[in-house]
This record gives C-alpha cells, structure tokens and sequence, in this order.
C-alpha cells in the first residue's frame, strides 16, 4: 500500500478540504398549476400529492 514519503502541508490540506463542502439540494416547482410550490425533482409534491400529473400521496 502507499505512504506518504512527507507530511502534507496544512495549507495543501486545507486547500484540498476546500472542495468539501455540501451542495444546497435541487428543487423545481411543482407542475401542479393550483401548486407551484417548490420540490426535489423526480419526487411526489409534498403539499399536493401528485407526480407526473397524477395523485399518488394522500395529502
């Protein structure tokens, strides 16, 4: 397995952990015209019920 030969900087770590951050999640509005309320893509609308034009939560 690989070691390292050198201790890595704290500015190379630091500079590398940079990129870790978390994305904010996607949401589009609802196609529900009565709705339009925002939520995640491929997922039943949360306050309606529908998806793909149909009921499919009891809401």
């Amino acid at each position: 397995m690989a070691v390292p030969k050198r201790k890595m900087s704290r500015a190379n770590t630091r500079a590398r952990r940079s990129q870790w951050k978390a994305s904010a999640p996607t949401l589009t509005p609802c196609p529900n015209r009565a709705c339009g309320q925002p939520k995640p893509p491929h997922q039943a609308c949360p306050n309606c019920g529908q998806y793909a034009g149909r009921q499919v939560l009891s809401v």
